[in-house]
């Protein structure tokens, strides 16, 4: 396990400033916030932004994200999530992230481990399931990204992401 985090904990912070880097450069003209926000529910962190009428529905969820990025525009907010795993993933951990997706709707959604993508390799690329990514309001479909992250760029380790951007 030397190439790998002791606790998934240590992956956190490195995940916020990745994301906050990624979130700047996206929406430029945007006050961008990231939080490693894994010791609180999802409604304090957007409670304590003054966002949380943007997103009623999350309110009383037992929602924990590991890293929550809020992109504050004009005229709306957007929410990204990060959901980190230190192990390989596996189905569930897609399934933990695909529900707080479909419950908060929010603009991206990152499922990243230090360790690979597992048995979801199987899933997405040998049996071309990328369908199982899909969330999103009924007018738009979004889809989740899954992939590795890079212990020594702290970056995602883009040749594995899927699906690819």
């Amino acid at each position: 396990m030397a190439n790998n985090v002791l606790k998934e904990i240590e992956l956190y912070e490195p995940m916020r400033i990745w994301l906050q880097q990624y979130l700047s450069d996206k929406y430029k003209n945007s006050k961008i916030i990231t939080i490693d926000s894994h010791t609180r529910t999802l409604d304090l962190y957007l409670e304590e932004y003054g966002v949380i009428n943007e997103y009623p529905q999350v309110v009383g969820l037992d929602i924990q994200i590991d890293v929550l990025g809020i992109i504050i525009q004009k005229n709306k907010t957007n929410i990204v999530f990060i959901e980190a795993k230190k192990t390989q993933l596996n189905l569930h951990d897609l399934g933990q992230l695909w529900s707080y997706c479909k419950l908060c709707d929010p603009s991206e959604a990152f499922l990243l481990s230090s360790s690979g993508i597992g048995s979801l390799n199987k899933i997405l690329n040998n049996l071309s399931r990328e369908d199982l990514l899909d969330f999103g309001d009924g007018r738009k479909i979004k889809k989740m990204q899954v992939g590795k992250w890079d212990l020594i760029t702290k970056s995602i380790d883009y040749k594995t992401l899927v699906p690819k951007i």
